[in-house]
C-alpha cells in the first residue's frame, strides 16, 4: 500500500500521462494514440532505467573499494582523455547491465538522444549518430520507429513486439515532438517507488482510461486490477506454470509477480505462458513483461486459442483467465470430436464453456483455475451448457463460486461471477504450504455482490477489506480452519444439494438471505406505537391541507 506522498506522486504523474495523451487526442482515434503514447513511455522507461545502471556504474568505477573501480593512474590519471575514454568504453559493456536484469538500451535508442533531435529532423535532416555514422531522417516519427529497431535488433525477445509505426502516423511532426518533450518529463525513479512499480502503475492507469476511451472494443484486454487482485490471491500463485490463453496485456501476470513478491517468493519460481489473438495487445503484453525482466512463452505468434493453441503439450499449475463474455461464432474451424470437449461440445453461439474446457484441458493433476464469466454461465441450459455444467458438477471439479457485485468493468454491465476448479480435491499441501483438507463432494459459494464501493458515478471496486474477506473465506473453507457459514454471505454445500437445485450454481440460492437483528420489542408495545405515529402523521396531513385551502382562499381561489 503506498502512503500519502507515493500516492501525490502517482496522481500527478497520472496527469501528465493524460495530457500527453490530449496532445494526440484530435489527429489519432483511440486505438491509435494508445499505442503512440505507450510505445514513447516504453522508451522513456527503458532509458531511464538504463541511465539509473549508468550512473551506478560510474560510481563504481570511481570507488576504490569496489571490484569495479579503475584506477585513474593506470590511464594517465583522473584528468586524462585516456582515463575519460576508458570509462566511456566500460560503460557501455553489455554484461555490466545483464547482470543486474537491466534492458540494454543501444545509444541512438536513448531517450537523450531522441530528445535531442525530435526538432532537428522535422522536415527531413542527416544526423551523426552516436557510433560516429550518419544518417538521413525523414521525420520525427522515423527517428523514434529506427529506436524501436535498434532496440528489437538488440533484444531478441522483442523481436517483431515493439509497434514501429510512427512514420506512418498521419499526424504534424511537430506535435509528435511536442509529445516527446512532454514524456521527457514523466520520473521514473522516486525515493520509495520502484522504477518498476511506477511503469506498472503507467500502464494500469493507461489501459484503463484507453478502456474507457475506447468503450466496449477496450475491454479486449483490460481487466479491472481488483478483479485480477481477488484471483491471484485465491489461487496464490507461488511455484510452477501459470497460464493464460486469453492474457489481453498480461495483468494476471503482472499481479502475479507483485503477489510473490509482497510474500517474499522468487519469481524465477514461476513459468508463464501465455495466448493472444489480438496483434497489438499481444505487443502490449511482451513489452509489459520484458520491461519487468519476467520471463515468459507468449507462443510464436498471435493467435486464435481455438484453432491455432500454441501451448499445446502445457499442463499448467495455475491457469487465470477473462476471456471475452459470451462471444460467438467461435468455434469456425474447430472439430466437434476435439479432445478438449471432455465434457460437451459448447455450443456455437457462446464460447463460455469453451474457454472453460480449453483451461481445463490445459491444467495439471493438481492445478488450479480461475476464470471470469458471465452470470448467464452458471444457470443457463441452452444448447448443451446445462448438460456441460452437470458433468463438471457430477466429476467433481468445481470447488468455488464467486458472484461478483454490477459496474465493475469499464465496458459492459454484464454481471460477472468467478469459476474457480481443480482436478483435486483431496488432501495436500499447496504450494503455498497450506495444508488443504479433503473438500471432495463438497462446493463453496460465496456471493460477494453487496462488496465494493463507488469510485465514481459509473464504476465500482473492491476494498483490500473486501478481498481480504473473500480470499478469507476460501482458504478458511480449504484447510477447514476458523471457517463457518456466513448467511447472505458464504455457504459450503453438498453436490447433493447442488443436484437439487437442477445443477445451478448462483451462489445466492445456497447463501440465503443475511441474517436479521432480532427486534427486542414486543409486538404489542410496536404495533401501539406505530398506531399513534401514523395518526400523528395523518392529524399533521389534515392540517397543512387546511393551511393550504386557507392560503389559496386569500389569493383569490376558491378551493
Amino acid at each position: 500500500m503506498t502512503n500519502n506522498e507515493e500516492q501525490q506522486f502517482l496522481a500527478e504523474l497520472d496527469k501528465k500521462l493524460w495530457n500527453a495523451a490530449d496532445k494526440l487526442r484530435s489527429t489519432l482515434d483511440a486505438s491509435q494514440y494508445k499505442h503512440t503514447v505507450l510505445g514513447l513511455v516504453f522508451l522513456k522507461y527503458v532509458s531511464d532505467a538504463f541511465k539509473i545502471r549508468q550512473d551506478e556504474l560510474t560510481e563504481q568505477f570511481k570507488n576504490p573499494d569496489h571490484d569495479y573501480y579503475l584506477d585513474p593512474e593506470d590511464f594517465g590519471g583522473e584528468d586524462s582523455e585516456e582515463y575519460a575514454e576508458e570509462l566511456k568504453v566500460e560503460l557501455e559493456q553489455r554484461d555490466y547491465y545483464a547482470e543486474v536484469n537491466v534492458f540494454w538500451v543501444p545509444a541512438a535508442a536513448r531517450w537523450q538522444f531522441l530528445q535531442d533531435n525530435n526538432k532537428t529532423v522535422i522536415g527531413g535532416a542527416e544526423l551523426k549518430l552516436p557510433d560516429g555514422s550518419t544518417k538521413k531522417f525523414s521525420s520525427v516519427g522515423h527517428l523514434i520507429d529506427n529506436a524501436l529497431e535498434q532496440i528489437e535488433a538488440d533484444n531478441q525477445k522483442l523481436k517483431g513486439v515493439l509497434n514501429k509505426l510512427y512514420t506512418r502516423l498521419q499526424i504534424d511532426q511537430a506535435k509528435l515532438g511536442e509529445l516527446i518533450d512532454l514524456i521527457a518529463t514523466i520520473p521514473f525513479n522516486h525515493a520509495s517507488l520502484n522504477s518498476k512499480d511506477i511503469l506498472g502503475h503507467v500502464y494500469e492507469y493507461m489501459l484503463g482510461q484507453f478502456a474507457l476511451a475506447e468503450g466496449k472494443k477496450g475491454g479486449q484486454y483490460y481487466t479491472p486490477k481488483s478483479i485480477v487482485s481477488l484471483i491471484v490471491q485465491m489461487l496464490e500463485p507461488f511455484k510452477g506454470r501459470v497460464y493464460d490463453p486469453a492474457m489481453g496485456s498480461g495483468g494476471f501476470f503482472v499481479q502475479s509477480e507483485h503477489f510473490i513478491n509482497a510474500h517474499k517468493g522468487k519469481i524465477g519460481d514461476v513459468s508463464i505462458y501465455g495466448q493472444e489473438y489480438n496483434h497489438t495487445t499481444w505487443q502490449l503484453a511482451a513489452m509489459n513483461m520484458v520491461i519487468r525482466g519476467i520471463d515468459f512463452n507468449f507462443g510464436k505468434e498471435p493467435a486464435n486459442t481455438y484453432t491455432n493453441d500454441q501451448h499445446p503439450d502445457l499442463r499448467a499449475d495455475y491457469v487465470m483467465a477473462n476471456p471475452p463474455f459470451n462471444m460467438k461464432e467461435w468455434d469456425t474451424g474447430v472439430s466437434e470430436n476435439d479432445p478438449r470437449w471432455k465434457y460437451g461440445t459448447p455450443p456455437s453461439g457462446n464460447a463460455n464453456f469453451a474457454w472453460l474446457q480449453h483451461m481445463l484441458y490445459h491444467l495439471a493433476p493438481n492445478g488450479a483455475m480461475g476464470l471470469l464469466l458471465s452470470n448467464g454461465s452458471m444457470s443457463s441450459n441452452t444448447n448443451n451448457e446445462g448438460a456441460i455444467r452437470k458433468k463438471l458438477i457430477e466429476e467433481d471439479l468445481i470447488e468455488c463460486m464467486v458472484a461478483l457485485p454490477g459496474q465493475l468493468f469499464t465496458n459492459t454491465q454484464i454481471p460477472a461471477c468467478i469459476w474457480f476448479l481443480t482436478k483435486n480435491k483431496g488432501a495436500r499441501t499447496a504450494a503455498s504450504g497450506r495444508q488443504l483438507r479433503d473438500r471432495r463432494g463438497k462446493v463453496l459459494f460465496i456471493d460477494a455482490r453487496n462488496l465494493g464501493y463507488m469510485k465514481d458515478r459509473v464504476l465500482r471496486d473492491f476494498t483490500t477489506d473486501d478481498l481480504n474477506k473473500v480470499t478469507n473465506a476460501f482458504h478458511n473453507w480449504q484447510m477447514g480452519e476458523e471457517y463457518e457459514d456466513v448467511a447472505g454471505f458464504v455457504k459450503s454445500a453438498k453436490i447433493e444439494e447442488i443436484q437439487k437445485h437442477d445443477h445451478v450454481l448462483t451462489p445466492g440460492r445456497y447463501v440465503g438471505a443475511a441474517d436479521q437483528e432480532e427486534d427486542s420489542e414486543l409486538f404489542a408495545e410496536k404495533m401501539a406505537r406505530l398506531t399513534a405515529q401514523l395518526k400523528g402523521q395523518f392529524e399533521e396531513s389534515d392540517r397543512l391541507e387546511a393551511e393550504i385551502k386557507q392560503n389559496l382562499a386569500g389569493l383569490g381561489y376558491d378551493c
